[in-house]
């Protein structure tokens, strides 16, 4: 059970004082107090609780009523007085429970204060000020000679009066099951605000009352309000009064709310020079936090491998991952070396409008020296120049990344490996020998590999640029782009979410991403069927390969695909397939197709 409070602080010699599953051993369960001598069978309790109205009794002074103690004559010890507590639930199982202290009379008639049930119910179950059937049951204790307490019963079996009553929370706040932002972006209007809706869990309003939403300002200069559907409804009836704004200054980014009715005005919130706003609210407390940002959706590349234009910059935008820029704000370009000095900035969309137009002071422009590598920028109309970034061309490519949030860069020269091997439970973390292949100069991989868990230690693994060389190593952190498709981010392995089987995987070291489809079928479709249908080929853990008997295929031609599409299928020659290869002519019933590169540079498919 869960103890909020545990009794008898100056009766029982015990602090009054809360505590949560993790028991504090000086303040936890009394299951170490001794056992009562006063029996169990020796005492009974009426059960005398009825419908509980927190609101009125604290309004009346009252208190909760629980029930009354009797013992039997003559099993009394000496110079002892019963004290006791009541353990209250919204549910029958106790597993979320509160313990209260109680008060017995002279007539051993129990009660609870109505003020301590609402502050710890409010507090530690729920929020929620619905009515619910709550169960409470008493627990009771003897004190001798004013110090000796010894409890009556058995821990876990001591209860008395148990029952269930009707319970009615003290109505504290209004909480509406979903905001939207009216004004910014989407207009002021009921329709435009329910486009910009405030994101909220599954949980109930009142146990989770934080909202929150990331608009798109709409401009330099933001203004909005805030509304439940209510809100909303009344504006379409040209009703403002029941929007919420600040009850401080427009401008303010953290502060209270209340309605419009009760402020004496509009009070909206205000927002200068951003490009997206993040709006948290705890309606619990009424209370909004604002983060304002200046990052915009898209960036491009001007000048380096392409010219000074717009037009040329358009054609070059920088990556980023599905994550929204408040979550990442890193953005990714890369490009070819020309083997001499390449020349190049970068701006967000308005400044690429503005260079259409002769206005070359938006794109941003190092704070350093030209040719440092990394370092921090800022608009040219805050430097004292263009400050354009500036290498030497001779890398095969170049990692433009830039950090929007901190306002940071890296440039990365890429000169790339064959081969990044795979190195993961499959092989108990012991070998990295399926590998995926450079089949683009670009950084581009691709591949085939088999993920699997034989000793349970999680679907899981990592690259490697060198086999066996940690420091090499490429984990889920390195792909700041993005990891999508079968394959996810762990702490900091990468999961193979869709289970054991064979994975075609594309892993781009240029723009830091990675993608798994999970292989359903390997089929063989060809001139032999008529190409219309797939020889599904059977899994060979042992020996990592793809079988199939009886295929009969034809010298007329014939393919690999995965899951029966041709989105992913291979071709070429036997020794050396790849995707999108010519159709094969091979003849035979018997093929075997090694996909993984385990053993090998090549994916490569026998046939007998």
């Amino acid at each position: 059970m869960k103890k909020l409070n545990i009794f008898l602080s100056a009766l029982l010699g015990l602090a009054l004082a809360a505590c949560t599953e993790n028991f504090d051993p000086e303040v936890g369960p009394q299951h170490y107090l001794p056992e009562s001598p006063l029996a169990m069978d020796d005492v009974s309790m009426t059960k005398e609780a009825s419908a509980i109205d927190i609101e009125s009794l604290i309004e009346a002074g009252d208190p909760i009523v629980i029930g009354t103690v009797s013992v039997a004559e003559g099993a009394m010890p000496a110079n002892t007085v019963i004290k006791a507590e009541v353990e209250f639930s919204a549910d029958a199982d106790y597993s979320k429970s509160i313990t209260l202290p109680a008060t017995v009379d002279e007539n051993n008639q129990v009660t609870v204060s109505a003020s301590d049930l609402q502050d710890a119910y409010f507090n530690n179950i729920t929020r929620n000020p619905k009515q619910v059937d709550l169960n409470l049951r008493t627990i009771l204790y003897t004190v001798t000679n004013g110090a000796a307490e010894a409890i009556i019963g058995k821990p876990g079996e001591n209860f008395f009066a148990e029952q269930t009553v009707p319970f009615t929370p003290q109505f504290k706040v209004q909480i509406s099951p979903a905001y939207y932002v009216i004004g910014a972006a989407g207009g002021w209007s009921a329709d435009g605000a329910r486009t910009q809706k405030f994101e909220h869990s599954d949980a109930d309003v009142y146990d989770d009352p934080v909202f929150t939403i990331i608009i798109d300002s709409g401009g330099d200069d933001c203004w909005f309000a805030i509304g439940d559907d209510a809100a909303l409804d009344a504006v379409s009836a040209d009703d403002w009064s029941q929007l919420l704004g600040t009850k401080g200054e427009s401008e303010d980014l953290t502060g209270t709310m209340d309605t419009r009715t009760n402020l004496g005005g509009d009070h909206s919130f205000h927002v200068q020079n951003a490009k997206k706003i993040r709006i948290t609210l705890d309606m619990m407390e009424y209370s909004y936090t604002i983060e304002p940002v200046n990052i915009a959706e898209s960036y491009y590349l001007i000048g380096g491998p392409g010219e000074w234009s717009a037009e040329s910059a358009r054609t070059m935008a920088f990556s980023h991952s599905d994550k929204d820029v408040f979550e990442d704000p890193i953005f990714t370009y890369t490009f070819a070396g020309t083997g001499g000095d390449m020349w190049f900035a970068f701006g967000d969309g308005d400044a690429i409008d503005a260079v259409a137009a002769g206005d070359w002071s938006k794109l941003f422009g190092t704070k350093g020296e030209s040719t440092d590598l990394s370092g921090s920028f800022d608009n040219r109309f805050n430097l004292d120049g263009d400050h354009s970034f500036c290498v030497d061309g001779k890398a095969k490519f170049y990692r433009f990344q830039v950090n929007m949030a901190e306002k940071t860069y890296t440039i990365t020269p890429l000169d790339f490996d064959p081969y990044v091997y795979f190195i993961g439970a499959t092989d108990g973390w012991a070998n990295a020998e399926q590998k995926l292949a450079l089949t683009d100069d670009g950084g581009i991989y691709t591949g085939y590999l088999y993920c699997a868990d034989p000793n349970g230690w999680g679907n899981e693994f990592k690259f490697q640029k060198v086999p066996g060389d940690w420091d090499s190593q490429l984990n889920s952190a390195t792909f700041t782009g993005g990891i999508t498709g079968d394959f996810a981010a762990g702490e900091d392995n990468i999961k193979a979410n869709a289970g054991e089987g064979v994975y075609f995987v594309t892993l781009d070291l240029a723009n830091l991403t990675l993608n798994a489809v999970k292989v359903e079928t390997m089929g063989i479709i060809g001139g032999f069927n008529g190409w219309g249908g797939d020889v599904v080929m059977t899994w060979n853990a042992t020996d990592y390969c793809f079988e199939a008997t009886g295929a009969g295929v034809t010298a007329d031609g014939w393919k690999f695909r995965v899951n029966a599409d041709w989105g992913i299928n291979l071709g070429g020659t036997l020794d050396n397939l790849v995707a999108n290869g010519d159709n094969l002519s091979a003849v035979g019933n018997t093929i075997k197709l090694y996909p993984t590169r385990k053993g090998a540079d090549n994916i490569y498919c026998t046939v007998e």
